[in-house]
């Protein structure tokens, strides 16, 4: 089960760093690594007998930041007009 924990995780990672030209696609491959994370976690706890509380810790700072990263993606789109990632520059005003 650790073993499909892991290339499920790594998987993530693979596509969160292959993904470079939509703001979208990099947000849903980091969120598919938190849900790899919580599940794990989850399993892990479940096994040792130990409480629960850190998963729905755990899992509200990751819904937070599911949030923080949807508002900052859809105030981008706003002033932009897309999600592509070679629009957004440093030196624009």
């Amino acid at each position: 089960m650790w073993l499909y924990f892991y290339v499920v995780y790594f998987c993530g990672i693979w596509a969160f760093s292959s993904s470079r030209k939509h703001l979208l696609i990099t947000l849903l491959s980091l969120e598919f690594v938190v849900l790899v994370l919580y599940f794990s976690t989850y399993y892990y706890l479940c096994n040792v007998d130990y409480s629960l509380f850190f998963v729905v810790y755990f899992l509200v700072f990751s819904v937070c930041e599911g949030s923080l990263g949807l508002s900052i993606l859809v105030s981008m789109i706003r002033s932009h007009g897309n999600d592509y990632f070679q629009s957004y520059s440093v030196l624009q005003c």
